[in-house]
C-alpha cells in the first residue's frame, strides 16, 4: 500500500461482499454507509466496481477457506484499476499474515482503527485499521427486517472459540444509541428488528449492569406505535435464559417467542470440556418451562459434533436430547481445531469418518422433528410478515417461527398486489408444507 496514489472518490462505485454471521452483515451495512458518506455509489455488480470489499469470516476453517476463495474470485473478476480490500474477522485475526498470503488484495484491514476504507484504499493512508463500526449510521434498508448489533466482543472463554482473541472483550452499546438506531430503521420502513451480539443475554454486564437486555426490550417496545412489529433475539447463552428475560420476552407484544439457544452439546462432561454451562437435563428444563407458559414458542440451536474426547455415550446423549426436546430448528457442525483456543491442544481427536457418521445420525434424528413441527401447522391461522417475492415471483414472508436468512419461509398463495407490500402483516391459513417452507392462503 505504500506509495498508493491519492484519488478522488467522485463517481467511484463500490461493491461489498459479506460472509459469515448476521453480526458481519451489520458491519457491512455500516461499511456501506461509510462509503456512501465518502461520496461513492453502489455498483450494479462486483465486476463493475472501482472498490470491492470482502467482509470475511474466521470462525472455522471452512469459513476461512470460503472467504479466501471469494476474495480470489472477486479479484479475478474485477475491472482494470479496481481496488480489492479484505476486512472483517480474518483481517482482524490474521492481519499481516493474511496480507502476505493474499497479494491480490490492495489492503487487508480490520475494524480497529480510525480511518475509513476510502482513506485506506483510495486515498493512500495506512492506519492500523478502519474505524470501529458500532456507532456508524446505517444505509437505507433493502428489506423489511434488519439486524442490530447491541454489543461487540465476548467475555466468555469457550474452549473451541477464538472470537474473543480478535474481537476483544464485550463492549455493550448504550441503550440510547440502540434505541436511536432502531428508531431510524423503523422510520425507514423496517418492521422486524433482530438483535444480535456474540453474547446477547450478557448485554450490559461489561458496564456493570447485568440483566440489561430485558430493560432494553421494554425501552424498544413503545416503537410499535411507529411501525415496529417484531423484535427477535439471536444467540442466547442458556444460563441467562431465566426471569426476568423470559417473562419480558413473553409479555411484550413486540418481542416474538423465538428462542435461539446457544447449547453446543448435551453431554455434561463434554460441555465442561468445552468450558460451557449446562447439560441436556438443564436445557430440557429451560425449554419445557418456556413451553409450559407459551406452547407456541419456537426453539433453535446448533451443536458441535466431534469435539475432542467425544465418546459414543456423549453422542448418544445428544441424540437422546434431540429426540426428547424436539427443537423446531437445529444445525450441526463438525469441530474445527482453532489456533489459540484451549481445544487446539486437547487430545482425544475423533476420526473424521466417525464425525461424518455422527453428523448424519444427528440429521436423521432432527429432520423428522423439524418436518413434524412444520406439518403440525397445517390448517392453522398464522400472522405472516411480508418480506417480498422469491425467484418464482411468489410473495413470501415469515411468522414468529422463522428467523430471516436462517429458517424456512411462508409462501403466500392466492394473493393480490395489496398483500405484496414488504413489512405488512397478513393473516393466512397454512395449507401445505414444502421442505422447511410453508404454503398459506391469505384470509379475506
Amino acid at each position: 500500500m505504500t506509495g498508493m496514489p491519492t484519488e478522488s472518490t467522485t463517481g467511484k462505485r463500490f461493491h461489498v461482499e459479506t460472509l459469515g454471521c448476521p453480526k458481519n452483515a451489520v458491519d457491512s451495512d455500516k461499511v456501506v454507509a461509510s462509503l456512501l458518506a465518502d461520496g461513492m455509489t453502489p455498483a450494479t455488480s462486483a465486476d463493475d466496481a472501482d472498490l470491492v470489499v470482502v467482509n470475511t469470516c474466521a470462525f472455522i476453517e471452512a469459513a476461512r477457506q470460503e472467504s479466501i476463495d471469494v476474495a480470489l474470485a472477486l479479484s479475478d473478476g474485477r475491472k482494470p484499476g479496481a481496488r480489492l480490500v479484505v476486512t472483517g474477522c480474518m483481517a482482524e485475526r490474521y492481519g499481516e499474515e493474511l496480507a502476505a498470503a493474499l497479494p491480490e488484495a490492495d489492503a487487508v484491514v480490520g475494524f480497529a482503527g480510525e480511518g475509513s476504507l476510502v482513506d485506506v484504499v483510495m486515498r493512500g493512508r495506512k492506519p492500523a485499521g478502519v474505524r470501529d463500526l458500532l456507532e456508524l449510521p446505517r444505509p437505507a434498508p433493502s428489506a423489511p427486517w434488519a439486524y442490530v448489533k447491541v454489543a461487540e466482543g465476548c467475555d466468555r472463554a469457550c474452549a473451541f472459540c477464538a472470537i474473543p482473541s480478535f474481537r476483544g472483550k464485550q463492549r455493550s452499546r448504550t441503550p440510547e444509541a440502540i434505541e436511536a438506531e432502531v428508531r431510524g430503521l423503523v422510520e425507514q420502513g423496517v418492521a422486524e428488528i433482530v438483535l444480535v451480539a456474540q453474547d446477547l443475554a450478557w448485554y450490559g454486564r461489561d458496564a456493570g449492569e447485568p440483566g440489561s437486555l430485558a430493560p432494553l426490550l421494554r425501552r424498544l417496545d413503545p416503537l410499535r406505535a411507529h411501525g415496529l412489529a417484531r423484535v427477535r433475539l439471536l444467540y442466547l447463552y442458556p444460563s441467562e435464559v431465566k426471569d426476568p428475560l423470559v417473562s419480558t420476552m413473553l409479555e411484550l407484544e413486540s418481542v416474538v417467542p423465538y428462542f435461539d439457544l446457544s447449547l453446543q452439546h448435551a453431554a455434561p462432561g463434554l460441555l465442561r470440556s468445552m468450558k460451557r454451562w449446562g447439560s441436556g437435563e438443564r436445557f430440557a428444563e429451560i425449554i419445557g418451562g418456556i413451553r409450559a407458559v407459551e406452547p407456541d414458542a419456537a426453539f433453535r440451536s446448533s451443536f458441535i459434533v466431534g469435539f475432542p474426547g467425544e465418546t459414543e455415550s456423549d453422542h448418544e446423549a445428544l441424540l437422546g436430547f434431540l429426540d426428547d426436546v424436539r427443537l423446531d430448528w437445529a444445525g450441526f457442525f463438525s469441530f474445527s481445531r482453532e489456533d489459540g483456543t484451549a481445544a487446539a491442544s486437547m487430545s482425544g481427536e475423533v476420526a473424521e469418518s466417525l464425525v461424518h457418521e455422527r453428523l448424519r445420525e444427528c440429521s436423521e434424528v432432527q429432520e423428522p422433528i423439524t418436518a413434524a413441527s412444520r406439518t403440525a401447522l397445517v390448517g392453522r391461522d398464522i400472522d405472516v410478515l411480508i418480506d417480498g417475492v422469491d425467484d418464482d415471483d411468489v410473495i413470501v414472508g415469515r411468522t414468529h417461527r422463522e428467523a430471516p436468512e436462517i429458517d424456512g419461509v411462508v409462501r403466500l398463495i392466492g394473493t393480490g398486489d395489496m398483500f405484496a407490500r414488504p413489512g405488512a402483516i397478513v393473516r393466512a391459513t397454512v395449507s401445505g408444507v414444502e421442505g422447511p417452507d410453508l404454503d398459506a392462503k391469505v384470509l379475506p
